[in-house]
This record gives C-alpha cells, structure tokens and sequence, in this order.
C-alpha cells in the first residue's frame, strides 16, 4: 500500500498575514513561496508556475493517489487545476481586500490523464474583468503539448467588507 503525508499552513492564519496585499500580489507571493500555498494546492500537488495580471500559470503532477475507479486520473483533478486557474487569473485583477467565488464553471475532457501522463500545465486568463462578474478560460496541456482539457469560468466579485 503507497502513501502520502501532506502538511499545510492554517489558511485563516495566511488571509490574516496577506489581506492588505492586492491579488496580484499575494499570486506573485505564492510563485515566490512568501505566501503559502492554501491546502488545496498541496493536496492537489498542485503550484504556481507563472504570473501576471489576468494571467496565470499552474503546474500538477498527477500520481496514482488521483485515480478513480476505471484507472485513470479523476476527472475532479483536472477540473479543480481549472478552477484553480480560472479563479487565480480573476483574483490577479483585484485590488487588496476585495475577493471571488467560483459561480460556474463548464469544463470540456479532451483525453484521459494517467499517472505516466507527466506534468501537467494548466494556464487561466481573464476574458473580461469587471468590478461585478469575471469571466475567465482555461486549459490543461500534458509536457507533450496534448491539450487535455478547457474551461470556461464566470466569477462573482465580492467587496471589501464595510
């Protein structure tokens, strides 16, 4: 039997530290490991590769931990690494304090991932930005260049608390 241990910093404690930081910020903090990464990531094997405003780059290494039960890597990975993406391009564009949450997201499979499909490289990109509603793409290519899945995402912008 394989195993894994996973360890993550408490995510209130990394908001309390990182709410006076705008997205792009706390995305360039997370690249450059000043921020810690929320426990998703480190679930999901999952790191920042690339950013820049309304655009980011995310890295995964799938593993036999990600299957489901027809062998192959869950459909919920490749999705999560969008959601991911999409929501991080989005939360690059706003200012410090204010956040996001997924409203939708529709994902289109392309081809099955294995565990000896190799990393993985998922890029997100704001389409339109707005103070209200964000709308984002994203797609999931193996090292080979193999488009593996794509996304399309709306996310609602939440302000600054009064």
């Amino acid at each position: 039997m394989d195993e894994q241990t996973f360890r993550w910093v408490d995510p209130a404690q990394v908001l309390a530290e990182t709410v006076k930081l705008s997205g792009l910020e706390y995305m360039q903090g997370l690249q450059d490991g000043s921020v810690p990464p929320p426990p998703i990531a480190v679930l999901m094997q999952m790191s920042v590769v690339e950013v820049a405003f309304g655009k980011v780059v995310f890295g995964c290494l799938p593993s036999h931990a990600h299957y489901n039960p027809i062998g192959m890597v869950h459909g919920g990975l490749v999705c999560t690494l969008l959601d991911t993406v999409t929501g991080c391009a989005a939360h690059s564009t706003l200012a410090a304090g204010v956040g996001y949450t997924s409203i939708e997201i529709k994902v289109n499979y392309l081809r099955p991932v294995l565990a000896d499909t190799g990393p993985l490289t998922a890029t997100g990109q704001v389409i339109k930005g707005g103070n209200r509603v964000i709308f984002a793409e994203g797609n999931v290519v193996t090292s080979a260049g193999d488009l593996v899945a794509t996304a399309s995402s709306t996310l609602l912008v939440r302000p600054k608390p009064a």
